[in-house]
């Protein structure tokens, strides 16, 4: 194991703790999330998504706004880089028309 600085030290028993609202059904959320090789935005949807309603003092409704808010994040990036993909698309076809019409 590697040290850097000081000497590691074990997380205490109440970091180490899943709580039960991240392993119900069996599997734990973030293994899931690596397993699935998702994303922080992704990841974080799918987290809140799998608590809602079973966290304490948090509603089901908060979770959900929650997940619905890194999905759209999620979206508008996909979204930004397709209109990115496009508009290259459609500056190397303009480039390749001007270059076959000069020759």
């Amino acid at each position: 194991m590697f040290r850097i600085g000081k000497q590691h030290e074990e997380p205490s028993s109440e970091l180490a703790r899943t709580p039960e609202y991240y392993t119900r059904g069996g599997v734990e959320v973030w293994d899931f999330i690596r397993d699935q090789e998702l994303n922080y935005h992704l990841g974080c949807a799918i987290k809140y998504i799998c608590r809602a309603g079973h966290k304490p003092d948090n509603t089901a409704a908060k979770d959900l706004a929650k997940a619905i808010h890194y999905l759209e994040n999620e979206l508008q990036h996909h979204l930004q880089q397709a209109s990115e993909r496009v508009q290259e698309s459609l500056r190397l076809e303009k480039q390749y028309r001007e270059h076959s019409d000069a020759s």
